[in-house]
């Protein structure tokens, strides 16, 4: 089993530095140069990664596919900062569906 620990410490670190970024200087900081940039190129990198993260799941070196899936989930955060919402608004939506029918809940959002 995974040590769980320290997940709450880490992302809310992340949190911390996406929201420390913005306003920044986009010519000293990669986030900060995101939420320059804004939508459209936060949208175009959860894009690119999820799909690096696809092919790297299609080989079997699993530390590439933690390292892009840590990209998804990495660009993500910064999207959703970028919306007011983090990996708590996450968490609490997984904590909602906790004890659903996968299939149930699926049906009720009307994507059968």
């Amino acid at each position: 089993m995974t040590n769980t620990s320290h997940i709450g410490d880490t992302l809310g670190a992340l949190v911390r530095v996406l929201e420390s970024r913005k306003g920044g200087d986009p010519e000293k900081s990669y986030v900060a140069r995101l939420f320059h940039e804004g939508d459209d190129t936060m949208l175009q990198k959860v894009g690119e990664e999820a799909v690096e993260f696809i092919l790297a799941g299609k080989n079997s070196d699993s530390e590439q596919l933690v390292a892009e899936a840590a990209d998804v989930w990495f660009h993500m955060l910064v999207f959703l900062s970028q919306r007011g919402l983090g990996p708590v608004d996450i968490l609490n939506e997984l904590n909602r569906r906790e004890g659903l029918s996968g299939l149930d809940e699926k049906a009720a959002r009307g994507n059968a």
